[in-house]
């Protein structure tokens, strides 16, 4: 069971949850390493920004070695980083980034913008962390140092690809950063007879924060239509990462008292298409990263 929680009004209009609603989320981040915030963003401020995602999503398809994560039909793709297509309920929601700062600390960050689309036809990914442990070898896992963001662009459920997650497996230490992402079958085994997954649905306007080292995989596109979803990574302000490339003229669009976007900005056309590669995992495909 994945907990939730809903936005209401008040919350979504003061830019604040209660604290007693701010430690249930922490506790479920600690706990299960994800949460749902629904009732979020009104759908209809999504409609421009998901279409124009679809569209990208046929000149992505058209390429020879299009963008797939792990397996066919799972697909990395950016959004555009320029107005229109830049929203606040996104980017900088204020309710979001309360859970987050909680469970991070001072100096939160987002230093990733991107997405994922899953293609009708799309085949189920191999059950996959997307950031191991900081260190090898530990008996306790640390606290959270990466909270993943998605915000899903449509209505998700069985038909259309729903993620599967495996609640708590956060604090499973196995998986380092030098390790392969992807968990062996007897691992999977052994955690299934005791915290099996889920596979929640999931309505557009919510908000998954999930911590990165939580086991998860998408599964299979059974209908005719893509999938398009957001994701971004908030991280403590120690983690050393890359700047997210905008276009001038948005830095004040970033400014925020609390996050801080990891940004560079440039005056050159931005092939926000062009930046995403393929990933196969060497333990589950010959295929490899190009």
């Amino acid at each position: 069971m994945i907990r939730e929680i809903k936005a209401t009004t008040e919350a979504r209009q003061s830019g604040r949850f209660s604290a007693a609603v701010i430690q249930s989320a922490v506790e479920a981040l600690r706990q299960d390493g994800i949460l749902i915030l629904t009732e979020l963003i009104d759908p209809d401020r999504l409609v421009d920004l998901r279409q124009r995602m679809l569209d990208d999503s046929s000149l992505i398809r058209k390429r020879v070695s299009p963008p797939f994560q792990f397996v066919e039909g799972h697909v990395r793709q950016n959004p555009p980083p320029s107005p229109p297509f830049l929203l606040p309920e996104v980017l900088l929601n204020s309710l979001v980034i309360q859970v987050t700062h909680a469970v991070l600390g001072k100096g939160v960050k987002n230093a990733y913008y991107s997405g994922n689309v899953n293609l009708p036809g799309s085949k189920e990914q191999p059950v996959h962390v997307d950031r191991g442990q900081l260190w090898a070898n530990l008996d306790v896992a640390p606290p959270a140092s990466h909270l993943v963001i998605n915000v899903p662009l449509v209505d998700i459920d069985a038909s259309n690809g729903v993620t599967e997650f495996w609640p708590g497996s956060h604090r499973e230490t196995s998986r380092s950063l030098h390790q392969q992402l992807c968990l062996p079958q007897e691992k999977l085994a052994l955690r299934r007879a005791s915290v099996p997954p889920v596979r929640p649905a999931i309505r557009c306007g919510s908000a998954i924060i999930r911590d990165m080292r939580l086991w998860h995989r998408g599964t299979p596109n059974r209908s005719s239509t893509a999938r398009p979803m957001i994701a971004m990574i908030h991280c403590c302000e120690w983690i050393a990462t890359d700047p997210i490339t905008f276009q001038h003229g948005t830095e004040a669009f970033f400014e925020h008292p609390i996050l801080t976007t990891h940004a560079q900005f440039t005056d050159a056309p931005i092939d926000y298409l062009d930046q995403s590669q393929a990933y196969y995992d060497p333990a589950h495909s010959p295929r490899q990263l190009s």
